[in-house]
């Protein structure tokens, strides 16, 4: 199969949100193969371990044939190579999301010229969903219902009251 044909879409993905179901569903019918690449992002302190982040996309995403869930740790650009990717999907919700994944597009083009970016928008009523957001209408004891998978609010109904103990603060 054409590697050209096989796409990337990288993040941190905590928790997986309808937005990101929307673009993977999307680009699951423009690509042969897509690869949900799940960061392990040491950078950033997740409400999720890696293990659960993959295994709740896996859920979401059980109904779509050509996907596939990974995680990772590195360079996106070098899982990228590893797992035989020539594309990089990126999510823009907003023009304010422009400015830094162009950046990133633009280095990644730098480390790897081969591995094409390419930027995808949510339907219009994901616009305003993000993971953050979610999360913090999850901790706060809100219903985050309508904006991720039955499977996703489950998970988060119960590791919120959890990660609200062990938040800073």
């Amino acid at each position: 199969m054409n590697s050209k044909r096989h796409a990337l879409y990288p993040g941190t993905f905590d928790p997986i949100t309808n937005g990101h179901s929307d673009l993977l569903r999307r680009a699951s019918t423009i690509f042969d193969r897509l690869v949900i690449a799940i960061a392990a992002n040491p950078n950033k302190e997740p409400m999720f371990p890696l293990e659960a982040r993959v295994e709740m996309a896996r859920r979401v995403l059980a109904d779509v044939p050509n996907v596939e869930v990974l995680g990772y740790t590195g360079l996106t650009v070098e899982f990228a190579r590893q797992v035989n990717c020539h594309v990089v999907i990126r999510g823009l919700r907003a023009v304010s999301d422009f400015e830094f994944e162009f950046q990133l597009a633009n280095m990644s083009r730098h480390l790897a010229p081969e591995v094409e970016t390419v930027f995808m928008t949510p339907q219009e009523q994901f616009t305003f969903i993000s993971s953050t957001l979610v999360r913090e209408i999850a901790t706060l004891g809100g219903d985050v219902s309508e904006f991720v998978h039955p499977v996703v609010a489950e998970e988060l109904r119960l590791r919120a009251p959890l990660f609200r103990r062990n938040a800073p603060g």
